[in-house]
């Protein structure tokens, strides 16, 4: 995520940088041509490359629009994570019994045992989402160089904690739970399924009253369906048949743009062919973001900076349980570097 007020331009280099030398190359080829060769014959009326810039720029918002409910919808399930674990930990904290058969250090090892995979729940869900599909820019196969691969080093490199799932999962899972995590494909469905066990075995020992399973219950079937939610999301693209067509649309219309502008600043003489040059680039750089936002807005789990800052989300829940649990060797909250919060 990113956390400046506005976006910078190494940020803005970052994302388009490539596109715009490309967009400069091409509209200073056809200026050079059509000044030096007299090339007439290869502009084209303005008329139609308006029309066709008219329907991309409704084409485009409409692929954003879809791409940013995408994004909302992922931070507001992350957002639900929040306050419900919040609300399950409370519960747990606070059972108590009258069973003296149940010893105090067992019941208090029993809840900080369901407060611990719960944690360790967290991370290994985003852990999950992390793993790159094929429609994603991360997951996508370039035969020269993978710039959003480099980004997710650079990102990596900056944050010590943002591969270290297998260290938490460690820490706040028992030896035989660790060792089962890679015989399991969704591991954290596995994990929620051993609450559900757990919390049984404590009304089966009525340290908690049927009620209160419920209620626990309850809690476990919605971090179900956050997972469920967020899985969707991931594992469903959005549509290609509407994102292609977009970015096809795009190249059309910024090949054809330097064609239909470079006719319309002749007329102003000579100079009017260079001045075409910077408007070119300014118009078609504009499609291009636009382009892009839409493009990277849409998966919000991919692993780059415009993605819902899970790893942040992940801690801020865990610091949250530890104290509400009585512990005081907390770890330290994420903090946004270069402008990015992951």
């Amino acid at each position: 995520m990113i956390t400046t007020k506005y976006i910078n331009y190494k940020q803005v280099l970052n994302l388009s940088g490539t596109h715009l030398i490309l967009i400069s190359a091409w509209c200073t080829l056809i200026a050079v041509l059509f000044y030096f060769f007299n090339w007439e014959w290869m502009t084209i009326p303005w008329v139609p490359v308006a029309l066709i810039g008219t329907a991309e720029a409704f084409l485009v918002g409409f692929k954003n629009n879809q791409a940013y409910d995408r994004l909302w919808e992922a931070r507001k399930i992350w957002g639900g994570i929040v306050n419900s674990s919040r609300s399950f930990a409370s519960m747990v904290y606070a059972f108590d019994t009258h069973n003296e058969e149940i010893g105090t250090f067992d019941l208090e090892d029993r809840k900080k045992r369901i407060v611990y995979r719960h944690i360790a729940w967290l991370y290994t869900f985003r852990e999950q989402l992390l793993i790159p599909t094929e429609w994603e820019h991360i997951g996508a196969e370039n035969k020269f160089i993978n710039t959003n691969l480099r980004r997710n080093r650079l990102i990596k490199a900056g944050f010590p904690d943002y591969g270290r799932a297998p260290i938490f999962l460690h820490k706040y899972l028992s030896e035989e739970e660790y060792d089962l995590k890679d015989h399991y494909k969704n591991f954290a469905t596995f994990l929620i399924s051993q609450q559900a066990k757990d919390i049984n075995e404590l009304k089966n020992m009525n340290a908690i009253t049927d009620f209160n399973q419920t209620q626990l219950q309850n809690s476990l079937n919605e971090f179900y369906n956050f997972q469920g939610q967020a899985e969707r999301i991931k594992k469903f693209p959005s549509p290609r048949q509407f994102a292609s067509t977009a970015f096809i649309f795009n190249i059309l219309f910024i090949m054809l743009l330097p064609l239909g502008l470079v006719n319309e600043f002749a007329k102003l003489g000579d100079w009017g062919i260079w001045t075409s040059i910077p408007f070119c680039i300014i118009i078609g750089w504009i499609y291009i973001i636009m382009e892009l936002v839409g493009d990277y807005s849409e998966n919000p789990f991919a692993g780059l900076m415009f993605d819902v800052p899970m790893l942040s989300i992940c801690r801020t829940i865990e610091i949250d349980l530890l104290q509400m649990g009585g512990e005081t060797d907390l770890p330290d909250p994420i903090a946004s570097k270069h402008g990015v919060l992951v």
